[in-house]
């Protein structure tokens, strides 16, 4: 079967393997096989005919621009697009086997019959919206890679468009993939500068109509805890078992975990515990959108290690808590045309948008607080980060047709 060119790239794309590792993060790219992606994409946009493709192969970014076309005294922005090309460590994301559903009939879908792994509608109400569509779904092993290849399947297909036709004008396009945005340093070497766009979109989100402009204020945050290890025959009264010690602080702090929130709330999600009875510890990661809440949340952080060590009578607990990125709404609502024309954008392509706070954060984060204004729009995947994830095949060709309308709003615009 034939499908438009989005889904072409896409599934050719997700065959790609470009996990990133949390624990590698210290350096860029986490994984080298990030690369892997990178050189596809770079070798595609040269034969697409675009000019100016540069690949960056030490920290695996590939930037490209798609020069206007406009009349010389025609001043128009230069709008950039940007999609991260790893995906997250959560699953694996080697060896992945899509399967199209087509005019999915709005039940549960058996992805692994083998091991009972199947993708429940109670659990993904988002499915309601892609009855009669046809949604691309794993066999149950890997993730899929939707977040984020749909993003930029998306971005090559826009771009391809527009190469194909010269005579339709418009401003400067500036395109973007990164590396490494699922571990955090996804624009921690991006050259803005070299980028060349006056505003950008990350092309990241979950349903078609997802419109953000706001996210969380989020930190890294570590619990060590040191332990008292004899044998346990002879333990009573000595032992201090590190391994209990770290639940122990978990279950001291609020019970605001991502299970248990939703929309503004923020929260505590504890994401990693390492050690023995000696030593151990356990990586957090602390949320909110508001920034006084969320520099509270880190207080109490702090101050329930402290808490603990006057029980147990000594640093026997040590708390360490790092910012990670801030809610670039601040940021963007000095320039709210970057979201009006995105909304815009939606409606010419007949979508409903819908305007909601990442329960998260983008590469966008960052670049709204470095100089460049970079709201998140939708890529018509869902279920990201796990074994159920899905693309809706309608929905992510929509996308390109808002990616257009985009660039065609921005130019018109001006002209006018």
């Amino acid at each position: 079967m034939a499908y438009s060119k989005v889904i072409e790239n896409f599934l050719r794309y997700i065959k790609i393997d470009t996990q990133s590792r949390e624990e590698l993060s210290k350096r860029v790219p986490s994984t080298e096989k990030q690369h892997d992606l990178a050189a596809v994409l770079a070798e595609e946009l040269e034969e697409m005919g675009v000019l100016d493709v540069r690949y960056d192969k030490e920290h695996c970014y590939v930037y490209a621009s798609i020069p206007a076309n406009l009349d010389e005294e025609q001043k128009v922005p230069a709008i950039g697009f940007i999609a991260h090309m790893d995906t997250s460590d959560a699953v694996s994301g080697a060896d992945v086997k899509p399967r199209i559903i087509e005019k999915y009939d709005g039940k549960d879908i058996v992805l692994n019959k083998e091991k009972n792994i199947i993708t429940k509608v109670t659990e993904f109400p988002m499915l309601k919206e892609c009855v009669n569509k046809s949604i691309i779904v794993t066999d149950g092993t890997t993730l899929l890679g939707g977040d984020d290849k749909a993003g930029v399947a998306e971005i090559m297909a826009m771009a391809d468009y527009f190469l194909k036709n010269p005579n339709e004008k418009h401003g400067k396009i500036c395109i973007g993939f990164t590396p490494d945005e699922e571990v955090g340093n996804g624009v921690a070497f991006f050259d803005i500068k070299g980028f060349g766009a006056d505003y950008a979109y990350t092309v990241d989100g979950g349903e078609l109509g997802d419109m953000s402009y706001e996210c969380f204020n989020a930190a890294a945050a570590r619990i060590e805890a040191t332990g008292k290890s004899v044998h346990p025959g002879y333990a009573k009264n000595i032992m201090r078992n590190s391994i209990k010690m770290i639940y122990e602080f978990s279950s001291a702090l609020p019970d605001e975990c991502p299970e248990n929130t939703e929309g503004y709330e923020g929260f505590y999600h504890i994401t990693d515990v390492r050690g023995t009875v000696e030593e151990a510890s356990a990586e957090f990661i602390i949320r909110d959108h508001d920034k006084a809440k969320f520099k509270e949340r880190k207080k109490i952080f702090s101050e329930t290690a402290d808490r603990l060590n006057k029980k147990y009578g000594g640093e026997v607990f040590k708390a360490d808590i790092k910012d990670s990125y801030c809610n670039m709404r601040e940021m963007i609502e000095k320039e709210m045309h970057i979201v009006d024309n995105a909304i815009e954008a939606m409606k010419q392509a007949g979508v409903e948008p819908k305007v909601s706070p990442i329960r998260g954060g983008t590469d966008g984060a960052r670049l709204s607080f470095e100089g460049l204004l970079c709201p998140n729009i939708c890529t018509g995947s869902e279920g990201h980060h796990g074994k159920n994830e899905f693309a809706c095949i309608e929905d992510m060709e929509t996308i390109v047709e808002i990616l257009k309308n985009l660039v065609r709003i921005y130019a018109k615009n001006s002209i006018l």
